[in-house]
């Protein structure tokens, strides 16, 4: 009966430690990481030892990995570090309108190989949207809009095939819109896309006729309120899907193209 006893204890205490450990170490870690780099987290975080199994607001998990990081308008301060990097089952992140978000983002993102959804908008992000943002093999949807970042739109978001929003609207980007060549994705690689935010940016150069094709599914074509000139191209035209088109506020100058009337679902123009 003792031997009984002892083993009814020692698998009693085996589940304690199992459930007081969902978590994976490693996803933890960067959790508290997080927490000490933010001000403003939400109550429940660090008040227990496991953000899975007695769940953190704004964490999911799956096999005790955290696949989710939701932590839109908590009023969040402070920047988004490397750590993020180590979430390698991170299939969702949106730490969107939380103005107290700045800095710089962390080529770390790339990490994410699993990530899926990656909403920033509304925040006070500033510098260069990092390349690495293309390593995003799984990635449907991109939100950076509202933000203050510069520089171009990296050709290397051509590599997100999956990708159908992309919204890099109220920044201030320059440079041309990049279209693929020999060695170099671009945006008219993104196929499945039907959603292209780039409204109100600092954009110039020509609409490259390449961008647009007749096999692109795009339904928002949004690019008013940047510095793009030259003619419209008529390869616009070929995008049967389309419902929002927006070109103004531009230096664009010619007729605009006849083939464009074949577009009968366009309802705003």
């Amino acid at each position: 009966m003792a031997a009984i006893g002892v083993l009814c204890f020692l698998v009693f205490f085996a589940g304690i430690h199992v459930v007081s450990s969902v978590t994976d170490p490693g996803d933890l870690a960067v959790l508290r990481s997080l927490k000490d780099q933010w001000q403003n987290t939400p109550p429940s975080w660090g008040k227990t030892d496991d953000a899975c199994g007695t769940p953190w607001e704004g964490v999911t998990c799956e096999n005790s990995r955290v696949t989710g990081l939701v932590l839109s308008t908590m009023g969040l301060v402070g920047e988004l570090t490397g750590d993020i990097g180590d979430l390698t089952e991170l299939k969702s992140l949106d730490l969107s309108f939380n103005r107290g978000l700045t800095g710089t983002l962390t080529p770390r993102l790339g990490d994410l190989k699993s990530l899926n959804i990656l909403i920033l908008s509304g925040c006070e992000f500033s510098g260069n949207i990092p390349n690495e943002l293309g390593n995003l093999a799984e990635l449907s949807f991109l939100a950076l809009n509202s933000n203050y970042f510069t520089g171009g739109i990296p050709p290397s978001l051509g590599n997100l095939s999956k990708l159908y929003w992309l919204d890099l609207a109220d920044n201030q980007l320059t440079g041309s819109l990049p279209v693929s060549a020999a060695t170099t994705p671009g945006l008219d690689l993104l196929k499945k896309a039907k959603h292209f935010h780039f409204n109100n940016n600092k954009l110039s150069g020509t609409i490259p006729a390449q961008i647009f094709s007749p096999d692109m599914e795009l339904i928002h074509v949004l690019f008013d309120g940047n510095q793009l000139n030259g003619r419209i191209p008529t390869t616009l035209g070929l995008v049967q899907t389309l419902e929002v088109l927006r070109l103004d506020r531009n230096g664009l100058t010619g007729d605009v193209p006849s083939n464009l009337k074949n577009l009968t679902n366009v309802i705003e123009l």
